[in-house]
């Protein structure tokens, strides 16, 4: 099958907070595809829209090649029409009533961040509280979902004056 297609994706699991969105705009940019992809109060949803082939390989990387501590529970799609749109984007948030999502809980330090805070070249070096989107604080450190930077607890927020 060739031609464009977009697609409407609503993913549901552990998907924010995990380095989902990154993830699913670096996935997209590879792949040439537009669109957007944001959180919502019951996952992530994704419009996305290219080449037939672009659009299916895209889901079977979201599928089969997830962020490490993402938990895919169920990826419903829904074809919309095309719009011909061009560049693929990070949206904002939008909250509803209703839905539910899902956090990671806290786990340990990755080998990558182990190696960084061992490494004295490293500017993270002997850093107490080295930690990416592959490891690290969720549970503890979110106030509130859905997930955004913003609703991290005060202390993991040192762009917030205290």
């Amino acid at each position: 099958m060739t031609g464009r297609r977009r697609l409407r994706v609503s993913v549901r699991g552990v998907v924010q907070g995990v380095g989902f969105r990154p993830f699913v705009y670096t996935t997209a940019a590879a792949l040439g595809l537009a669109g957007s992809v944001r959180n919502d109060s019951s996952g992530a949803v994704i419009e996305v829209e290219g080449d037939t082939a672009d659009v299916n390989e895209f889901l079977a990387r979201l599928r089969h090649q997830p962020p490490p501590l993402a938990v895919i529970e169920s990826l419903d799609t829904q074809n919309i029409p095309v719009t011909g749109g061009t560049g693929f984007t990070i949206a904002d948030t939008s909250r509803t009533d209703g839905g539910r999502t899902l956090t990671s809980p806290d786990v340990a330090m990755c080998a990558d961040c182990a190696a960084e805070q061992s490494d004295p070249a490293d500017r993270r070096y002997r850093h107490s509280f080295v930690n990416c989107t592959n490891c690290g604080p969720r549970f503890t450190i979110i106030e509130s979902l859905p997930y955004d930077r913003a609703d991290l607890s005060r202390q993991e927020r040192p762009d917030i004056g205290r």
